[in-house]
């Protein structure tokens, strides 16, 4: 393989894992082509909902497997399962219990505390790298409790915080109207995430990473990757489902969800589904907000963003190819007005996406356990805008052959 060639990567997925990663291997002086069948951040990174979420909390756990039945029976719940796609989902639940193990669950936390120490830092520094800085917000946010009851039911995740060495701040009501007026003084209880910023325009951001990787010399190729393999001298081939061939010295992989599609040709099958996630944008709440906000009893948030107020949050699994079912928002914005009385709907849109889900609830971030010199990036979940920085800076390490500055076995591809 020439010496250009080796110098050479691809990166499959223009969302926001997928452009950081093509913006940190071209400022490390590699060529890179960015491949993604649509514009970069026009998939799940266009609609999250741009908070940096520092205090990771695992899926499972004895807590999490007490109230599924309940968030599976109640229609406005958390958690929305499809019965047409609940046989699909089965084996992937099955894995997501045993995630939930005692000893699994506290190694599951090491590992997603590891990569949230480093985040908020590792995310300021990249904006300052494409000359964003502007874009993170200086405002946390807000954790908030109707009931006294929700507030006790969450102390688990509050002693994790503890443990981690995470800052909060308890308030009491009236204390919470100080920092965020709009919400309802019903609301008992509220924990201020100083350092849980929230981005102004994700898609904006990804957009702006995008264009810096261009500026250094990197390629856009619209496109389908379809597979990877290896041509005789050794160099990677990504074949498009068009018929073109994108060669280059190494691939990695960050195309979400459909990243387990190519992993399976691949020979290395991993349990990556769907959690479909919605939002409301709303460009004429009636209101101002300076902190986001996420109640953790409904599993929702309102961040302002976007230019605007932006609803969502929850789990709907149903699948790629289900049609979105926008009464899930609907129900989010009724939420969200009984702890904002003064939210209005006007000049609003609505959106559903797909975010990445493994099972144990911490990302791949490993080279591939088949093919020397492809590397996957996928299954950040909720975290993907929060990992986005510290992934780029993992992956680019492995790519030119420097130590991570994490242990990446918790991450590697053949952990299940």
């Amino acid at each position: 393989m020439a010496d250009e060639m080796k110098n050479s990567v691809i990166v499959v997925g223009a969302g926001v894992v997928g452009a950081s990663i093509a913006f940190e291997l071209q400022r490390r002086g590699l060529q890179v082509t960015l491949i993604d069948k649509g514009e970069p951040g026009r998939g799940a990174s266009y609609g999250n909902m741009a908070s940096i979420a520092l205090d990771f909390a695992a899926g499972s756990g004895p807590l999490t497997w007490k109230k599924i039945p309940g968030w599976l029976l109640d229609p406005e719940g958390p958690v929305w399962l499809r019965p047409s796609y609940a046989a699909k989902m089965l084996p992937w639940f099955l894995r997501f219990l045993a995630a939930g193990r005692p000893s699994r669950l506290r190694e599951i936390e090491d590992a997603g505390m590891g990569l949230s120490h480093r985040a908020l830092g590792d995310f300021k520094e990249m904006l300052q790298a494409i000359g964003a800085p502007e874009l993170l917000t200086e405002e946390g946010c807000l954790a908030i409790y109707e009931t006294e009851a929700e507030f006790a039911a969450d102390r688990a995740h509050l002693a994790l915080m503890q443990r981690y060495g995470l800052e909060f701040d308890v308030l009491s009501n009236g204390a919470i109207q100080y920092y965020e007026p709009a919400l309802s003084p019903a609301i008992a209880r509220a924990v201020l995430l100083a350092d849980n910023k929230s981005v102004r325009d994700p898609h904006k951001l990804v957009v702006k990473l995008a264009d810096a990787a261009f500026e250094g010399g990197a390629v856009f190729v619209s496109g389908t990757a379809r597979n990877i393999e290896r041509s005789g001298d050794g160099t990677a081939v990504v074949l498009l489902e068009d018929g073109r061939r994108i060669e280059a010295g190494s691939v990695v992989l960050a195309a979400g969800v459909h990243t387990r599609f190519l992993a399976a040709k691949l020979g290395e099958p991993i349990p990556l589904e769907t959690e479909r996630g919605y939002h409301t944008q709303i460009m004429k709440p009636g209101i101002s907000m300076r902190y986001s906000v996420i109640w953790p009893h409904r599993a929702f948030m309102v961040t302002p963003t976007a230019g605007g107020i932006r609803v969502g949050g929850n789990v709907e699994l149903a699948g790629l190819h289900a049609a979105p079912d926008f009464r899930r928002p609907r129900v989010l914005v009724r939420h969200a007005q009984r702890a904002l009385p003064g939210l209005k709907v006007e000049e609003a849109s609505e959106w559903m996406g797909h975010r990445p889900a493994l099972p144990d609830t911490i990302p791949i971030i490993s080279p591939s356990s088949k093919m020397p010199g492809v590397f996957y990036a996928t299954g950040h979940g909720h975290l993907g805008l929060t990992y986005s920085a510290t992934t780029a800076r993992l992956i680019a390490d492995m790519v030119i052959g420097a130590k991570p500055a994490v242990d990446m076995s918790p991450f590697r591809i053949d952990r299940y």
